[in-house]
């Protein structure tokens, strides 16, 4: 958990104003739902973890709570930022916006990319429910560290190797506690994160 919370990204960050809360509404009350279980939060040295996207528009773009903010119980619309364009490949991010955005942008960017009808991504810890998933759900590799081009083509394995498509949720072997889970809206999403954590 050393490197926990950091950037591995080349990343470009052009400030910018945030996004209304008309627009930002549903995920930042669904961020805070998920911050009142524990399942975004930090760690007792002070290190944040979890971060929620929802695509913006019908192209790649999409809005993400910023770098560093899981200690936070409420996030305000000036603490999300879009991510405008990445590239894969290059490890490469640019995000518009009032923060930098979460270092596990390109993850939930490559998940995106894989499926225009995905509109939410929520990625939380929890060490008891994460041990539950693991192999039990599409897992990553433990090898594979997180935030890096590599996840991001392991999250390709998983959609085709084992059916992440149709179960939306999955655990990251390589990333202590780290889950994520997916849908065609953020209700969806998070109703696939609960009906695991409740299970």
């Amino acid at each position: 958990m050393l490197d926990e919370g950091v950037i591995k990204y080349e990343g470009v960050w052009e400030r910018g104003e945030p996004l209304s809360e008309e627009v930002l509404g549903g995920l930042m009350l669904w961020r805070d739902r998920l911050y009142g279980l524990g399942l975004i939060g930090a760690y007792e040295n002070g290190i944040g973890f979890g971060n929620v996207s929802q695509r913006l528009g019908d192209g790649d773009g999409f809005v993400i709570s910023g770098t560093q903010t899981g200690h936070l119980p409420h996030l305000e619309a000036n603490q999300y930022t879009r991510v405008c364009e990445f590239d894969l490949g290059a490890n490469r991010l640019r995000c518009c916006g009032p923060v930098q955005a979460s270092s596990e942008s390109l993850t939930h960017g490559a998940i995106y990319q894989r499926c225009p009808e995905v509109r939410g991504i929520f990625h939380v810890h929890h060490g008891q429910f994460w041990r539950r998933l693991l192999h039990r759900v599409p897992t990553t590799g433990a090898e594979v560290p997180y935030g890096t081009p590599q996840m991001a083509e392991e999250m390709f394995r998983l959609f085709e190797e084992e059916h992440l498509a149709q179960v939306r949720i999955l655990a990251m072997a390589g990333h202590e506690d780290g889950v994520i889970s997916f849908g065609e809206s953020l209700d969806e999403a998070g109703a696939v994160l609960l009906r695991w954590f409740k299970g």
